[in-house]
Order: C-alpha cells, then sequence, then structure tokens
C-alpha cells in the first residue's frame, strides 16, 4: 500500500500518524503474546512451567543515576583585607584582587581570628 504523503493535509498526516502508533501496538501486544507461548512450550518441553523458571529471576540491573557533588561546609574567613574589613578571602581558590595587591605592596594581609 503506497501512500502520498505530499498531497495529504496536516489533520490527515496526523490522523495516519495516530492510526500507525496504534497498529504498532497491536502488533507488539501479539508478538509478546507469541514470544511467551514459545517460551512456555520450551519450559514445558523440559519439564517446568515458566512461572517456575522466572519466579527467582532478578530483574535486568538499574540504570546507575549519575552522583551530585555534595556541598560541603563553607571555610571560614582567613584573610581580612586591612582597607575595608568587609571583604574576607578563605585561602582557598584564587586570590582577589586585593589581596594580591596587597602582597605586591610587601604588606602581609590580616590573619582572622578563629
Amino acid at each position: 500500500m503506497k501512500v502520498d504523503l505530499k498531497s495529504m493535509n496536516r489533520k490527515e498526516l496526523e490522523k495516519l500518524q495516530a492510526d500507525v502508533k496504534k497498529a504498532l501496538l497491536n502488533v507488539q501486544s501479539k508478538e509478546r503474546r507469541e514470544a511467551r507461548k514459545a517460551a512456555e512450550k520450551a519450559a514445558a518441553k523440559f519439564g517446568f512451567s515458566l512461572n517456575e523458571l522466572t519466579a527467582g529471576a532478578k530483574p535486568g540491573p538499574k540504570p546507575k543515576k549519575a552522583k551530585q557533588k555534595k556541598a560541603g561546609p563553607k571555610a571560614a574567613p582567613k584573610y581580612a583585607n586591612p582597607a575595608d574589613k568587609a571583604q574576607t578571602w578563605t585561602g582557598k581558590g584564587r586570590q582577589p584582587n586585593w589581596y594580591r595587591a596587597e602582597v605586591a605592596k610587601g604588606t602581609v594581609p590580616v590573619t582572622m581570628e578563629i
């Protein structure tokens, strides 16, 4: 059966798409029934029922979830800007500009009390 898709309008194409999805589901369920019958027949050949063989079976492995990094506790500030005590730095990560400027001047930035 050849269908001319170019001559169909949007509504007809959507109807065709819905019909195809429905037909695929019907074929899938029919194939599943046939596969189950074949499996039952194969199990019966060896003297088992399909339920006996699948009762202890474990399901397949679960897909692994991506681990998220946990944010640890914030580090306490270690240095403070002598000109503005509100500007602090923990001593970790990139050095702030005020810290670099103090070091370039040759002064030691104020160490905070812990």
